[in-house]
């Protein structure tokens, strides 16, 4: 794969890339452990395929759902389960992606917790007990938030051995001048022009790492069960999507 976005780079070297004397066909997209890329480092065909292969398990889940328990738990096991890991593997990787696919995504997650809703509550026991309702899912974005930031905690404070070569995950420290980032362990944003570089890893968690870090003291004495709980009640108070938010 030709990785440009120029039109003649595909066949400025087409047929002339060769293993073991055989051409090898240029390809739009490839794709690695899973993940999908095409040839201009986008994940728009991964996110169609992770979609539709979901929307087919909700939709198998729909058909089931009256066969199984009433209340919803199990169908909301079902969906942890079987589904919201087709939406969430290797979340990192492709979180640079327009926000319609995310969207896309979510839309996804809320047909099942429509299914969830559905459900007839259970027969009160001898006695009657009042019905608790299963309670709602965090949205696919505040999880993948998450699990940014207990990565970059990992790589930024705990280093752990096999982050350490990954030198973009290793920013540099500054001394945070601005008024709303007082904390110490404040780094370097990545500037850059470019819209689809502007929502890549390493600049979308700087910022969020910034600005999570000002609002949670301590964080060079946390361990990574704490830096996660801390950073769920943190997102919970960020109703505002970050991928708006710009320092």
């Amino acid at each position: 794969m030709v990785v440009s976005r120029s039109p003649a780079a595909g066949p400025a070297v087409e047929g002339r890339l060769r293993f073991g004397g055989v051409p090898l066909p240029l390809q739009e997209a490839v794709k690695v452990l899973g993940v999908e890329v095409d040839r201009e480092l986008r994940f728009d065909g991964h996110i169609k395929h992770i979609a539709k292969m979901a929307s087919h398990r909700v939709s198998a889940l729909r058909r089931v759902a009256s066969f199984l328990d009433r209340g919803g738990k199990l169908l909301l096991l079902l969906y942890k389960v079987q589904i919201r890991p087709y939406l969430e593997y290797a979340a990192l990787s492709w979180m640079l992606c327009a926000a319609s696919h995310t969207r896309r995504l979510d839309s996804i997650q809320r047909r099942a917790l429509r299914l969830v809703d559905a459900a007839d509550p259970p027969d009160p026991p001898d006695p009657p007990a009042q019905f608790e309702p299963v309670s709602p899912l965090d949205s696919l974005e505040h999880r993948s938030d998450v699990a940014a930031l207990v990565v970059f905690h990992k790589a930024q404070v705990q280093g752990v051995p096999h982050l350490l070569g990954y030198d973009s995950l290793r920013e540099t420290p500054r001394e945070a001048r601005e008024r709303c980032l007082p904390s110490g362990d404040a780094v370097e944003v990545p500037r850059s022009r470019a819209s689809q570089h502007q929502r890549t890893f390493v600049r979308r968690v700087s910022r969020m790492w910034n600005i999570f870090t000002a609002a949670v003291p301590h964080i060079q004495e946390m361990n990574t069960q704490s830096v996660k709980l801390a950073a769920n009640r943190w997102r919970l108070l960020k109703p505002t999507p970050l991928r708006l938010v710009i320092l």
